[in-house]
């Protein structure tokens, strides 16, 4: 039971994934500095398979260590799954990712967009955990 509510898990927070970067595709492309195609409307790399499946991992990954984090400390109800994951996005992934960023000199509004999807990628992994 505990493999496929980390596999569910991992699969809703990669699809939130696919919903956040395609409602922030413009502005995403416009900091990230990712190349572009040809005609300037997509990541030049759309149609390599490698970062969709290193995101599709790492959302297994995560959710999976999410589980242990939940087990070892309780958490079984949606609403604490809600809150829990919520604040491993805002509080544990957001400031890794505002940190490399500030030093790598990457624009602050990227820090926002890439710590938006990992806040609230966790709470949807969190929420989801929370229903097995």
């Amino acid at each position: 039971m505990g493999f496929l509510a980390v596999l569910a898990a991992g699969v809703a927070g990669f699809m939130f994934g696919a919903i956040w970067y395609t409602v922030l595709a413009k502005p995403w492309m416009a900091v990230s500095g990712v190349p572009l195609n040809e005609a300037g409307d997509a990541p030049a790399n759309q149609s390599n398979p490698v970062p969709y499946i290193t995101s599709a991992v790492g959302a297994i990954l995560v959710a999976g260590m999410m589980r242990h984090v939940f087990v070892l400390s309780g958490i079984d109800a949606f609403g604490e799954g809600l809150v829990s994951g919520f604040g491993i996005g805002l509080f544990l992934v957001t400031p890794w990712i505002a940190t490399f960023y500030a030093f790598g000199a990457r624009p602050f509004r990227l820090a926002m967009i890439d710590g938006g999807y990992a806040t609230f990628g966790c709470t949807v992994i969190g929420a989801v955990l929370t229903l097995f």
